[in-house]
């Protein structure tokens, strides 16, 4: 599913808008978008690979930016499934196919750290954070918030 097709206040309704967004070639790119929006957005890579799909969006509450995306990947009907935090400064929003693209291969991202639905891991721990920052090689920032080195 996409952004578009989950939007119930029709914020992608008007999709030329230049106070809006910005046009890059044929396609719009939202200069915001809904984080209820976003939720259950697919994911792929570049090979055109189906990586899952975005189950929640995690802020910094303190300075108000997105931290991570958790992705769910494998399983069927959440059994199975195992939960990823991701960066988001590693995901591309592909105004194309209406999805993100994460840039590893399926393989590597069955070996990537993850975690159940029941037990997710202390986000804000610096050492976690770069751990997944670097696994993913998204850049690492320096930890003037005190939450795990996510300077976003």
């Amino acid at each position: 599913m996409n952004y578009e097709e989950r939007d119930p206040y029709g914020i992608y309704k008007n999709r030329a808008s230049a106070t809006t967004g910005t046009r890059v070639g044929d396609d719009y790119v939202p200069a915001l978008m809904g984080a209820n929006t976003l939720i259950g957005n697919d994911v792929y890579n570049q090979r055109e690979e189906d990586l899952g799909s975005i189950k929640e969006i995690m802020l910094d509450m303190r300075s108000g930016k997105v931290a991570y995306a958790v992705l769910s990947f494998g399983g069927f009907l959440s059994l199975g499934e195992k939960l990823f935090a991701v960066p988001w400064t590693a995901l591309k929003l592909d105004t194309t196919n209406r999805r993100f693209i994460l840039n590893v291969e399926k393989d590597y991202l069955r070996d990537a750290p993850g975690f159940d639905k029941d037990q997710w891991p202390n986000m804000t721990d610096h050492t976690w954070s770069k751990s997944i920052d670097a696994f993913y090689g998204a850049a690492a920032h320096t930890d003037d918030r005190g939450l795990g080195g996510r300077g976003m």
